[in-house]
């Protein structure tokens, strides 16, 4: 099956969007940091919490998970402070 979009793993990391989580107080030290990066290909990167299982069982409607797809979870704060950094689509 040909998709229309495919993730790039030979994408690069470009630039941080937003704050680190240490500046938002969401981490005590570099080991278990949420983020959201750009890559040098323009798609963007998230690490977080993965909670594919614990919510695979109650997706809203039309929403559903691909076997090599994962569900993740960042603070909210984070995605609020990246906002500036985002341009309008």
């Amino acid at each position: 099956m040909v998709r229309p979009w495919e993730a790039d793993p030979s994408a690069l990391f470009e630039r941080r969007l937003g704050k680190t989580a240490q500046e938002l107080g969401n981490s005590k030290d570099r080991t278990d940091c949420p983020d959201i990066w750009q890559l040098n290909n323009g798609d963007i990167a998230i690490i977080g919490r993965d909670l594919t299982e614990a919510y695979a069982t109650h997706l809203p409607t039309g929403v559903s998970l691909a076997a090599d797809e994962r569900l993740v979870v960042i603070p909210g704060n984070m995605l609020s402070a990246a906002k500036r950094d985002i341009p309008d689509a």
